[in-house]
């Protein structure tokens, strides 16, 4: 008996496919789409005469993986890159970052730092981005605009700012702006304390219990520099994290962004109480924070997921740069080879961020059910050739400029390098209206 083929959206041929689950790479075969979701992945044959797509596409030297996600990042900072660089943290903080935010960000500062950096992450293969700042309604619109994943932080602090005047101001807003935004498939929201050294017991308390009322994460900056810890411990009597855990944070909900100071104890603690970290190395690096033990993170089973920080801090919004970064720098601080090897940081780079963020029912792997966020990277360059193992390669040769498709929720956003937003192909006059109201902020 003969079946009339299935129709489906679309069905990409990929000469290789790495689902992340499993942990395997599939030689010549093709994942079918349809209303935006997996449908099937299985050998290229098979799949023309079981599928009657509207749409093929044919990548017969690309590596097809899941859509990257950004586990930490402050998108509109995209606007301050290079704007104070060559600095240790809390000078490039305390004496640049604030007074030109403070001078600068509006709701208008978000919308257009967003965008720019909305299109540099699609075109480096990035799917969705988990963002702590400002005005989370702007970032929101940009995200909608330019069709990617969204998981937008109800920032908090103590201080005022353009945006609000107190902790309870940042909360009440930022819960307001979720409100709004409830229904948008593609943005979600998590509470994002900025740190222990701007953040009061009380407001942590109220995160807290906000966290379990809205079943959302919970985003902090923890123990990124020797001298946030130490200050801590002289003041409190503690370090910043065993606060933390005294006041009930640490828990599956709990993403801690940094962790480059930890002792044995504190990693422990982190992995009994299944807490993720979510790894920034080329930050780390640039503000001298010193080199997260992310080979030991993993060998006590925390989940570690990547993040790029945000463009004034590193100054790339380059996952794929990142995940090369993090696997030698773990191989190099732990004197293993073998440490991080390139199954394990593509799964950084996918499915640990989806699993950090509640997200891993939906993404970070090829899977029939899940949504299709996809990246297609094109490993037949001269520069990418020859080619053994492709996710070794995805890791150690390619870039983010092997990157040609990348798809969201079954949409196309990245086609043959070139974005479908015309919003990104028109961003120049932005750009530089922006930097001549910023370079006097240079020589603060």
């Amino acid at each position: 008996m003969t079946h009339e083929p299935e129709a489906i959206d679309l069905l990409i041929e990929a000469r290789w496919i790495a689902p992340v689950e499993p942990d395997c790479v599939l030689d010549n075969h093709a994942l079918a789409i349809r209303d935006g979701r997996i449908t099937a992945i299985l050998p290229i044959g098979e799949a023309r005469k079981r599928f009657s797509p509207t749409q093929r596409k044919t990548l017969d030297r690309h590596i097809l993986i899941p859509g990257l996600i950004n586990l930490h990042t402050h998108a509109a900072m995209t606007l301050m890159r290079g704007l104070a660089d060559d600095l240790p943290l809390m000078d490039w903080l305390q004496k640049h970052i604030w007074p030109t935010e403070a001078a600068h960000v509006s709701a208008q500062f978000v919308l257009d730092g967003t965008r720019l950096a909305c299109a540099e992450m699609l075109r480096g293969g990035i799917t969705c981005f988990n963002d702590m700042y400002f005005y989370p309604e702007a970032a929101a619109t940009a995200a909608s605009e330019f069709g990617m994943r969204a998981v937008l932080g109800i920032t908090t602090l103590e201080f005022p700012t353009p945006y609000a005047s107190d902790a309870d101001d940042y909360l009440n807003k930022g819960l307001a702006v979720r409100e709004r935004w409830r229904d948008n498939r593609l943005i979600s929201f998590c509470l994002a304390p900025h740190a222990p050294y701007t953040v009061t017991d009380a407001t942590f308390e109220r995160v807290l219990m906000l966290s379990e009322q809205i079943n959302g994460p919970i985003h902090c900056h923890i123990h990124e520099t020797r001298q946030e810890v130490d200050e801590a411990i002289a003041r409190d009597g503690h370090a910043p994290l065993t606060r933390l855990h005294r006041l009930g944070l640490l828990g599956p909900s709990f993403i801690g962004v940094h962790g480059v100071h930890l002792s044995r104890h504190e990693l422990e603690l982190l992995a009994t109480t299944g807490s993720h970290i979510a790894h920034c190395p080329t930050s780390n690096l640039k503000l001298a924070s010193g080199f997260a033990p992310v080979a030991e993170m993993s060998r006590l089973g925390i989940n570690v997921g990547l993040g790029t920080d945000g463009a004034a801090s590193n100054n790339r919004l380059d996952l794929l740069g990142e995940m090369r970064l993090a696997s030698l720098l773990a191989k190099g601080t732990s004197g293993d080879a073998s440490a991080l090897p390139a199954h394990e940081v593509l799964r950084m780079a996918t499915l640990n961020g989806a699993n950090a963020l509640g997200l891993g029912h939906e993404v970070g792997s090829l899977i029939p059910g899940k949504a299709a966020d996809l990246c297609a990277i094109d490993l037949g360059s001269l520069e990418n050739r020859p080619c053994f193992d492709p996710v070794a390669h995805l890791i150690h040769v390619a870039g983010r400029e092997s990157v040609t498709h990348v798809w969201v929720n079954g949409k196309c956003c990245i086609e043959n390098k070139t974005s479908s937003n015309d919003l990104a192909n028109n961003l120049d006059s932005v750009i530089a209206l922006w930097q001549n109201k910023l370079e006097v902020c240079r020589n603060i």
